[in-house]
Parts: structure tokens; sequence; C-alpha cells
């Protein structure tokens, strides 16, 4: 989180960010510095020390090379209070507090500094949540206006120890009181402590998976960090970049790109020339441009960040921008120089890293995509082994993270190989390393739904429904039911749904489906015209012939328009709607047949449309 909270030097056994009781103005004033601006930045959740979830450009560079987290923390000491421990460290604050004593307008500071205290000393995180809520408790019945302040750092310590308990729902609601608590408009110190209020809100919704939620919380600190210090400070700009990287995540990707240009532009106004700011924020700008498909701009961004690197000597962070480099020629067709890339990556990796080092496994997973795009069967198999070995015997210390997307890239070569049976296996592994990581749920989504796809593939329908349907439920839960993914996923699953002859339910997800994309792609998007074409057969045998007849007239003058009248899709939808048209007005009895001359055609069409237009999310092109 950008930077107004503070964190214990002495690393007790529960680490926990805890807002600092001293100079708020001092605070606020210089955050933000103390950062490591050539960091890999991250297209994906803004929770401190927490993996991203991969989106269609950021799954990429996050395999290949991890660097700090957005926004570095300000590390200032937290030392025990005298006050609160006697001769020997002997605690001489009673276990039990008359709720009376609570109105004594002295208590709150006091139970603050102890619950401070117990942090820093490693006494547990039972002590020293009591000592913060019973804190927030009296300065709430004692403390007055003139205390709001000190009731928002207590309730900022309960909710960063409910949040390394795990107890996400509690550090919500306590921080939520906190930012109620402050008052911006009061001057600076409220304005710190509403800025970090918010922002750590939006940390513990991003770990629970609600990047909806998050987003706007961001949002909300983002504008009074800018009240506060004015549209141009720089550090705004870090703050800026921090919220990017969360709209990456959300796949909002005009919205990011604002941000970064303007984050760009404060850091060319404040910032030396080749600053290591403006690499970070190119390289961020060139994976928004990737994932817009603008490779040409995407490509221009990294070399230039490039540059800024090789003036500075990040050799590391050359090696993680030249394999964004080889992906971006490689996305041009232009493969011999995309080679290049890869192994200038390669070479440097194994010098400063090792041989046996996912980033190392990440190259090779790269040149294996490459070779098997360019027809090198042999040769992509054999990337694919060496990249696997690594993944299987890693060096200590590496990220479940970067394991599981490693074994996502292979699963989706192998999905690509025709070889499904392999591609489970690995991505069989890959959820069990991230299944009970909090904040990875929608990692864990794209994971599953790649598994649906597969199942999906071999016939095994039940566990294909199985899967998306886990993987749905999750996008709903994070605020990501929104999304084009979403919708697709959506269809995914009524495909799998009338394998099943589970009409009525595959006819509520293409319904839902069809709503999702059309606000998000367009109603002549070919996701879309999928969609269509499979509510259409699913209304056909439930006997609604009129809409199914309604539905294929739309498709069929959509694609007229978008694809001309001698398109193979086109013949195919003109034969659908005259095979209706013929039987419109008789009795049906041909039910699931007709459900099936209407469907299978279309759904290994669909399946193929979904793995071409969703590689960075699970499915591969």
């Amino acid at each position: 989180m950008p930077g107004l909270v503070a964190t214990p030097e002495v690393p007790p056994p529960l680490r926990v960010d805890v807002p600092d009781g001293g100079d708020a103005r001092a605070q606020i004033l210089h955050a933000g510095d103390n950062q490591d601006p050539a960091r890999e930045p991250r297209a994906a959740s803004p929770v401190p020390k927490k993996t991203p979830s991969p989106t269609p450009s950021s799954a990429r560079a996050r395999s290949v090379e991890r660097g700090s987290s957005s926004a570095g923390k300000r590390r200032l000491s937290l030392e025990r209070p005298g006050s609160a421990a006697g001769a020997g460290g002997r605690d001489l604050f009673p276990a039990v507090i008359d709720e009376t004593a609570l109105d004594n307008p002295d208590l709150g500071p006091f139970l603050l500094k102890l619950a401070r205290g117990a942090i820093a000393s490693g006494e547990g995180p039972s002590k020293a949540l009591e000592y913060a809520l019973r804190a927030s408790k009296s300065l709430e019945r004692s403390g007055g206006e003139e205390r709001r302040l000190e009731l928002a750092m207590s309730l900022h310590v309960a909710s960063a120890i409910y949040s390394g308990l795990g107890r996400h729902e509690e550090a919500v609601a306590a921080l939520e009181r906190a930012v109620g608590a402050t008052d911006p408009a009061r001057g600076p110190d409220h304005a710190l402590a509403a800025f970090s209020g918010y922002m750590q809100l939006g940390d513990t919704h991003a770990v629970a998976g609600r990047m909806e939620q998050s987003i706007v919380c961001y949002t909300k600190g983002l504008e009074i960090q800018m009240e506060a210090l004015g549209q141009g400070d720089p550090r705004v700009a870090e703050t800026c970049r921090y919220l990017a990287e969360a709209h990456v995540q959300a796949m909002q990707f005009e919205e990011a790109e604002k941000l970064c240009r303007k984050t760009l532009e404060i850091h060319r106004e404040h910032s030396p020339p080749a600053s290591l700011e403006e690499a970070a924020d190119r390289r961020l700008m060139a994976l928004i441009c990737e994932a817009k498909g603008d490779y040409e701009a995407s490509l221009e961004h990294l070399v230039l960040a490039s540059m800024v690197l090789i003036a500075n000597s990040q050799d590391a962070d050359v090696a993680a921008v030249d394999v964004g480099i080889g992906d971006t020629y490689l996305a041009l067709g232009r493969v011999d120089e995309a080679v290049f890339s890869y192994q200038k990556a390669l070479t440097v990796f194994k010098s400063t890293k090792g041989d046996n080092h996912p980033s190392v496994a990440a190259v090779l997973g790269r040149l294996a995509d490459l070779y098997f795009k360019t027809g090198k069967f042999r040769e992509s198999k054999s990337y694919c082994e060496n990249a696997l070995r690594i993944y299987a015997k890693p060096v200590p210390g590496s990220s479940n993270e970067d394991l599981a997307g490693g074994m996502m890239e292979i699963a989706a070569i192998y999905e690509a190989m025709s070889e499904p049976e392999d591609a489970l296996k690995l991505l069989q592994k890959a959820l069990k390393l991230l299944e009970d990581s909090p904040g990875q749920w929608s990692t864990v989504a794209g994971i599953e739904a790649q598994m649906g796809v597969m199942y999906y593939m071999v016939g095994r329908y039940g566990e294909a429904r199985s899967s998306f349907e886990s993987a749905v439920s999750k996008l709903r839960a994070s605020g990501e039911r929104k999304s084009a993914f979403f919708g697709v996923l959506l269809n995914q699953m009524g495909l799998s749904c009338v394998q099943l002859f589970k009409i009525d339910e595959a006819a509520a997800l293409f319904e839902e489906a069809r709503t999702v994309l059309e606000l998000e792609s367009g109603m002549s998007h070919p996701d879309t015209l999928g969609v269509y074409s499979n509510l259409a057969a699913t209304y056909d045998a439930m006997g609604r012939v009129e809409e199914a007849i309604e539905i294929l007239e739309n498709v069929l003058k959509l694609r007229e328009e978008k694809l001309g009248t001698a398109n193979p899709d086109v013949d195919d939808e003109k034969k659908r709607l005259a095979e209706l048209l013929k039987e419109a007005g008789r009795t049906r009895n041909r039910k699931p047949k007709s459900l099936e001359n209407l469907l299978v055609t279309n759904s290994q069409r669909i399946k193929k449309e979904v793995t071409r237009r969703w590689p960075g999310l699970g499915f591969k092109s």
C-alpha cells in the first residue's frame, strides 16, 4: 500500500502493519519515499506481498520476474512504551479493566501504546488485539472530537491484527469505523488517517478477492491524497500507479491507461531524465498496451524502459524486460527477434539466479510456446520438459504463485498439442499450490476454468461443469462478474450443462452470458454472437421456437454485416434458421435431436474461440 502506515522493525511472530503515533504531518509529506521504482510492475492484486492474478498480459510478466510491491512502506520502529511495563518487562496493566475506567480520557492513548508494545515485543496477537479494541472503546466514550485521530489509529492497529489472523471481515469493519472517524477537511493529520484507512481497506478487500470494492477504496484514498498534496506531487504518482495495477487485474484497461499516463507525466516533470521511476511506469504501460492488443506501442515502451535500466545497471530488470520484448516480437510475428530476446534473458537469469530458478523455467516456457507456434513440435516438447524439471525441484524460496503460473503456461501448450490428460495433471498441481492462498481467487478461478475446458475436450462433462461452477462462484464473490471473461465462462458452463441435458440451467447461463457480453463486448462481437446461437438452440430444444427464430434472425443480420454473405459462419446460421422456419408451427417431438444438431458444431467453435481469446486467464492461443 502506498506509504502512510508503519511496520515494526523487529520481526515479531505476527507481522502486521501498524500506524505509528508520531508526526502525522511528516508522514503524509514524505509518503512514497524509499521506494524501488525499478521493480516489476504488478498487473494484479495491490495487496502487499501477494501475487497478482493473471491477466491477458500480466501472467507473463509475473512468472518471469517479480519485483517489490507497488509502493514501499515506511518502516518505523515501534518500541515498547516504558509506561506499559515495569522492571524486568512485567506487564503492569491488569488483565480485566472495569468498564467505568473506560471513561478516563487518558486510558485510550495508554491502551494504544500497550497494543503497539505487545506487537513489537512479540507477545502475541490476542493481547495486542484486546488492548487495541479497549483503546478504541475508551476513545469513543471519552475522547471527543480531539481524540478522533487516536481512535482511527487504534482501529488501524486492530484491523492489522485481524488481517494477520485471517479475519478479514472484522478487519474491514474496523477500517470502516476508522475512516468514519476522520475528516480530511480538518487538516493534513486527518487527511493522513483517512488516506491510510482507505488504502488499508482496499488492501483488505483485495486479499478477500473483492477487487471491485478494493478499487473504490483506492480511488477514495487517491482523491484524498491529491487534495492534500496537489495533483502533481510525486507521491500521488505512486498511488496512481498502484491504482492502475488494480485496474489491470480487474481488466479495466482504459482506466489503467489513464492513471499510468498521469504517473508518467508527473515523473517526467519531477524526476531526472531516464529515471528508474520512468522505467517502472513504462513497463506497466507496456503491459496495458499489450493487453489492449497494441503491440507496437507496447514494444516502444519496453525498449525505452530497457534503455533506462541499462543506463542504471539494473541487469536483472533488463532481463525481465527482454522477456517482455520477446513476447511482443512473437505477437508481431517477428520470430527471430523474439528468440534473440528470450535467449538474452535466459543467459542473464542463469548467471544471476541459477539454473534451477523459476525465472529460467519461465523463459524456457516462452521458447516452448514459440517453437510450437512455428511448427517445431519436438523442440517445443523438449523445452517444456526442461521447464517442468525446474518446477518439480525449484530452488528454496520459490513462490507458489511463480510455480503455479509456469505450470499453467506449460499446460496450455500441452492442450494445444492435444495432450489434455497431461495438461490436466499440471493444472491440478497448480491448483493445489494456490487453493489455500489468500487473495488468489481470480488466479484459482482461471485455473479451474482451464481445467473445465480440458474436461470438456475429453468428454468428462460432469467434471467440466463442476470446474466451471467453482470458477464462476469465485468470480462472483470477487466482484468480477461484469468482465467479458466471466461471460465467456458462463457460456462454457452452459455448454457443459447441455451435454448433461440440463437444458433449463443451460438456458439461464446463456441468458446471463448474453447480458454480460452485450455490455462488455458489444452485440457484434464473436463471443456474443456465439452465445446468441447457443441460446437460440436451447430455446428451440425447450419448444420456444419463436424466440429462437427471432434470435437467429438477429444473429444472421449481424454476421452478414460483419463477415459478408459468403462467410461459412453466415451459411451455418442460414441453414439453422431455415430449419427452424420450416418446423415452426408444427408439434415438436425431436427436441434432443434439434439441440444436438444446433449445438454440437457451435460448441466446438465457441470452445476454440474461448481458447484463442483468453490466454492470460487460463486459456491458450
